[in-house]
């Protein structure tokens, strides 16, 4: 069985230590390297940290400010953002380029005959995207939550709150940091990139653009940069130098651009200690499927933890994997309480259980959850 690592003594993640290619980040129980940012006060990221997914997903329609400023405020170490592009080539904020369930586009008279079938990385997909839309045409829309029926409360602040563009987030975290004296981490994704590349929207010169703008593509930028492809965290390692992590899905799929290219290398071939190495020389650190780090049984349990967290630390590479939240549908069987698949579970148990692997960092949709589980870590 698969030695758990006990609770660590509370550690910094040097962003002054992050070279172009290697990870010196500072794992659970081990000491970091103290950063500093431009101001020159010392910057830190507690381990494991916690990234607010989509910001506070839980609780407010997902990537919108709303969504952010909630994670933000609940103490989030780091806010995730993915990113699609619009036809006029601005980057906004959407889990994906469908915009059908995350916005109210459907509702608009104006856009009926945007409705559209498209095949996005193998999957056929109809309703409307973004890259048909100028960014004037999207802040027209308004966002809704994407799953009513799970978290209906959220569905009070539909219409609130509108799509918001990679440059506003940018300006906002600018806000924010000297509001609190601190900077505001990011984590971001870029979404489909062989796809938008074959559309002439290729993401990672946008997104690199505007990080320079902003003064955030240094090694001690206070922001991640993420994707499930791949060679997108490679093309982003020439134009900035930034940490970088290679998402990774569950272990018999493949990224998109591996199945483009015809590499039959799957998610199981990259977490092996050959994998990791290979990974860890243009990216900084994983970002995992909950099943790569514990799989679950064939009745939905949780099982032995793999040894994928030993060989990527092995391999200088941090861990983030993701995504833990708090309802019953979402949870290990073991860990579901009552019947009612959109109640609370057990979900702290579930945190205290991943996060015992000794990973440097997890996703999750209700980060007050996720930074109360992960407090019992970041003690002596």
């Amino acid at each position: 069985m698969h030695k758990r690592q006990q609770p660590g003594r509370r550690t910094v993640l040097g962003a002054a230590a992050l070279g172009a290619g290697a990870a010196v980040f500072g794992g659970a129980g081990q000491a970091g390297a103290a950063g500093r940012g431009d101001t020159g006060r010392p910057q830190e990221l507690p381990v494991p940290l916690i990234v607010g997914h989509r910001g506070a997903s839980g609780y407010r329609p997902e990537h919108t400010f709303g969504s952010y400023q909630l994670a933000l405020d609940m103490g989030a170490d780091v806010i995730e953002q993915d990113l699609v592009p619009t036809k006029d080539g601005h980057l906004v904020c959407r889990h994906e380029n469908d915009i059908t369930a995350t916005t109210d586009v459907s509702a608009h008279p104006e856009f009926a005959d945007r409705k559209t079938t498209k095949t996005v990385d193998g999957t056929k997909l109809t309703g409307w995207f973004t890259e048909d839309f100028t960014l004037a045409e999207l802040k027209t829309l308004r966002a809704k939550e994407r799953i009513p029926g799970t978290r209906q409360h959220n569905t009070l602040y539909d219409g609130r709150w509108e799509v918001p563009s990679f440059e506003e987030v940018l300006q906002w975290a600018e806000r924010e940091g000297r509001r609190r004296g601190r900077r505001v981490w990011l984590h971001i994704e870029t979404k489909h990139p062989t796809y938008f590349r074959g559309l002439g929207l290729g993401l990672e010169e946008r997104v690199a653009k505007a990080l320079r703008a902003h003064g955030r593509h240094r090694k001690n930028s206070p922001n991640f940069l993420q994707s499930f492809e791949p060679s997108s965290i490679q093309r982003l390692g020439k134009l900035v130098d930034c940490p970088k992590v290679v998402l990774l899905s569950t272990l018999d799929s493949r990224p998109w651009d591996f199945v483009e290219a015809g590499d039959p290398r799957k998610v199981a071939d990259l977490v092996t200690p050959e994998g990791l190495k290979w990974i860890a020389g243009f990216a900084q650190g994983i970002g995992p499927d909950l099943t790569v780090i514990i799989p679950r049984d064939k009745d939905g349990k949780l099982g032995t933890p793999t040894s994928v967290v030993e060989d990527a630390h092995a391999a200088g590479l941090v861990l983030h994997p993701y995504t833990v939240r708090n309802e019953n549908a979402f949870l290990p069987a073991d860990h579901r309480r009552g019947t009612d698949p959109n109640a609370y579970g057990d979900a702290l148990g579930v945190f205290k259980a991943y996060l015992g692997t000794g990973i440097d960092g997890l996703f999750s949709d209700n980060p007050d959850t996720a930074l109360l589980a992960a407090a019992e870590f970041r003690k002596r």
